[in-house]
């Protein structure tokens, strides 16, 4: 039997007394989770279902040509495992070839920043390997949502209707899809999206062609990534100039050797404790060791009494994350082609270290990485400049799904990427490219350093977390550099403060701003704290007198965080959702 229970502040429910939980960015897609695991699916099946769903419901947020990080606990192996869904340069992207474009910061829309497209590769590796389904199966929901169609609802409305003069007048594909009748859909009107849906129709009728589970999931890759998609993909990308947000038009660099010779990668995640809780993150190419390093510097303070969104918590957290910020910003890149310390920067021995550089009474306005001087940060460039001698912004967002088996598999994933205002559709596909590629930097000895085949350092940050080697709780947020400033927050509010998943993702949130950002143009703004306006006055006055540029924020703008968790004496699975902006989604059966 199904039980539910509000948050303190009375949002959406919280999922509890069940075996199997599901919860998602948008309440169709995590229904077509639900109905997955009610037909015998396991959780790897039904979050291969929920991300398919999401790209055709939520193209705004994430696409089919965008990225896919995961964390995955298998019960069978009794390990917790990372899949990189995340794109790599083109062959071509080199230094040279950018320094021939005259360009410090790579562009955040058009085609030039397209990486290989991670998405489908990563849903069909973790079917493969994990799943029970076969992709026509987890697939099916999302092509038929595609056909047949959804109501217009005023997020995504809106946003097409943002874009719709640049679709109109510079991208005539995007018109096609998003503009049906020369306008945006009307809300409430059913939207379709057939090209989509015939596109991965090839898939599963590759498929069809094999009895065998495996072969025919490879061979839908296959289809995808050397066959009529791919070349479809490579032929527009480099035959087609788009005018980007760097004031010129620039074609893309994919090419068929590109997406051949692309595959999703399983990889060991990297993980800290903290309060009897191991917390595991993807690596250093996306910015979820952040979350790592901010818990080893926190554990030393006894949060609880210092009070809930005190000025003495809120200003030590906030300092606490400048410094592994500053960290991000120094050290992380792509593990798989560049060294990257994070053996030391993850060891508590450097948490010690850097700990004593926070000031109980004053704001820090510089980045401090670790064996680093400071630096005062403005954009990345300023960044990059510690590195000489070595040698329009994206609007898009993301989405976020969260889902827990019977048998206690645990997957928590982030797609993001691909969004249909960042770069043009693909004729005949019905999708765009992702843009990721912007996240790269383009001096030399940086450890993000542009360089074929490598992966950019992704803001996309999934959650998982054991106790004594069993699985506890998958979470996270969207929200870019926000992240995992919110994850955070939401794990000490469940740990620290004893709060229930609902209340955690509820209460009042808080993001600095003070790093240079992952995307296009890359600026900062040192020092700069944004607070939700239900905190306290006071608090914010006395966030401000420490030094803090205090920024107060719509009462409910913060994180949009999901979470998903076992209750290991009941043995029942929870789940909350945010009441933030676009809606989330728990259910529970």
């Amino acid at each position: 039997m199904t039980h539910t229970t509000t948050g303190s502040s009375g949002g959406r429910p919280m999922i509890m007394g069940t075996r199997e939980v599901v919860t998602s960015g948008h309440y169709l897609a995590t229904q077509i989770g639900m109905d997955i695991l009610a037909r015998g699916g396991n959780a790897m099946d039904a979050a291969a279902a929920v991300g398919f769903a999401l790209t055709v419901l939520k193209p705004q947020q994430n696409g089919i040509a965008g990225e896919v990080p995961m964390l995955v606990y298998a019960t069978d192996q009794d390990k917790v495992w990372a899949v990189s869904g995340h794109g790599t340069a083109p062959r071509e992207a080199t230094l040279e070839r950018f320094a021939e474009y005259d360009l410090d910061v790579i562009p955040g829309d058009g085609l030039l920043p397209a990486l290989a497209p991670p998405a489908p590769a990563s849903w069909i590796a973790l079917l493969e390997r994990f799943g029970t389904m076969r992709l026509t199966d987890v697939l099916r929901p999302a092509i038929d949502l595609a056909e047949t169609g959804f109501p217009m609802y005023d997020h995504l409305h809106n946003v097409i209707t943002a874009h719709a003069e640049r679709f109109a007048d510079q991208w005539p594909t995007s018109a096609e899809t998003w503009l049906p009748n020369g306008s945006p859909p009307p809300i409430g009107n059913v939207f379709r999206q057939k090209q989509w849906a015939a596109t991965f129709r090839q898939l599963i009728n590759a498929e069809s062609h094999h009895r065998n589970r495996s072969d025919g999931l490879r061979a839908a890759h296959d289809i995808f990534y050397q066959g009529p998609i791919a070349r479809k993909i490579v032929d527009f990308c480099r035959n087609t100039e788009v005018l980007d947000a760097s004031g010129r038009s620039h074609a893309g660099l994919l090419s068929m050797e590109d997406l051949a010779g692309f595959a999703a990668r399983f990889e060991e995640p990297v993980k800290t404790d903290y309060r009897g809780l191991t917390v595991h993150k993807c690596r250093s190419w996306t910015q979820g060791p952040v979350l790592l390093q901010t818990l080893n510097l926190l554990e030393a303070y006894d949060l609880a009494t210092m009070g809930h969104n005190s000025t003495d918590y809120i200003h030590t957290v906030v300092e606490c994350l400048k410094l592994t910020f500053a960290d991000r910003e120094f050290y992380y890149g792509d593990p798989a082609v560049v060294d990257v310390p994070l053996k030391r920067l993850l060891s508590k021995d450097y948490a010690d270290r850097r700990r004593k550089l926070l000031d109980p009474t004053s704001a820090s306005m510089d980045l401090r990485p670790g064996d680093r001087p400071p630096v005062r940060a403005e954009s990345i460039v300023d960044v990059n400049q510690c590195f000489a001698g070595t040698v329009g912004n994206s609007d898009g967002d993301t989405t976020k799904l969260e889902v827990i088996d019977s048998a206690g598999n645990m997957v928590s994933a982030t797609p993001s990427g691909g969004w249909l205002m960042s770069s043009p559709v693909v004729p005949e596909l019905g999708f765009p490219l992702g843009t990721r590629g912007q996240m790269f930097s383009l001096v030399a000895g940086h450890p993000n350093c542009l360089a074929p085949g490598k992966r950019p350092r992704t803001t996309l940050t999934p959650s998982l977390a054991t106790r004594d080697g069993q699985p506890v709780m998958v979470f996270g947020s969207p929200g870019g550099d926000c992240q995992d400033q919110w994850a955070l927050q939401f794990l000490i509010n469940v740990i620290d403060f004893g709060m229930s998943l609902q209340q955690a993702v509820e209460a009042p949130t808080f993001w600095s701003s003070h790093a240079p950002g992952s995307f296009y143009p890359r600026k900062a703004a040192p020092g700069v704290l944004h607070v939700e306006a239900r905190i306290d006055a006071k608090v914010r006055q006395e966030l401000a007198e420490r030094g803090h540029i205090v920024l107060v924020e719509g009462e409910w703008s913060g994180g949009n965080t999901l979470a998903a968790a076992i209750d290991p004496d009941a043995q029942v699975r929870l789940a909350a959702a945010s009441p933030r902006l676009e809606p989330a989604y728990a259910a529970g059966r």
